[in-house]
């Protein structure tokens, strides 16, 4: 699929009030969870960046946005730098430059478990020393149905076999929660921001309604 087809796909899958409620929960994840995980000093790099509900609204010194889809750049806040190109090229962006690099809801699209490989390589030297890798993701393990209903998800993945992948290509395993948000905020917790903030402070909630994973693993001093 290439960057026009992701355009279209996109545009088919969200409406405009759907993506508006999408970047409001979005900017109370970054605030409430994931900026824990990320120094206001940090080089970000944001791969399969979507329409920027990450990068626009996390703190850090630099923000890098990665995706094939050409739409993206015009969804970016302007102090961030955009590059089209696949992820399994991210080195040319350059070798250990970032303090974070962070996926969200991509690795499920990778075609195979050899190109999964080769972009955790990519990750591993675009990262510096001490980098961290953050991820969030559908896990199959409690999606064997829906996991399938989008027309772009190829590779089955769970918190545990993508933990055995990032050790394999040399990762350290900070953080593994099987579940953390529910598989898609169209749900419940697009209704209003305060639903989100609330929702990420009882983790026996994730229990329930959690079906994504989020792993944080650490490329070795």
């Amino acid at each position: 699929m290439d960057g026009r087809d992701l355009s279209k796909l996109y545009k088919i899958r969200f409406t405009d009030d759907q993506l508006s409620r999408k970047k409001a929960a979005w900017r109370v994840i970054c605030r409430d969870y994931l900026q824990r995980f990320i120094k206001t000093s940090d080089t970000v790099v944001d791969v399969a960046c979507g329409y920027g509900e990450f990068l626009n609204n996390i703190k850090a010194r630099k923000k890098i946005a990665v995706d094939i889809n050409p739409d993206a750049q015009n969804l970016l806040n302007p102090e961030i730098e955009f590059h089209q190109c696949l992820a399994t090229n991210l080195g040319s962006i350059g070798i250990e430059k970032a303090d974070v690099v962070f996926t969200s809801n991509f690795l499920e699209h990778l075609p195979d478990k050899k190109t999964l490989d080769k972009f955790l390589a990519q990750v591993m030297a675009v990262l510096k020393a001490g980098g961290r890798y953050i991820i969030l993701g559908p896990n199959l393990r409690y999606l064997p149905g829906e996991y399938w209903d989008f027309y772009d998800h190829h590779l089955g993945l769970t918190h545990l076999s993508l933990s055995e992948a990032l050790q394999l290509r040399g990762f350290n395993v900070d953080v593994c929660v099987d579940r953390f948000l529910p598989y898609t905020i169209r749900g419940v917790l697009s209704l209003c921001p305060w639903l989100v903030k609330v929702y990420l402070k009882i983790p026996m909630a994730w229990k329930i309604l959690g079906k994504q994973y989020f792993i944080v693993a650490q490329k070795p001093l």
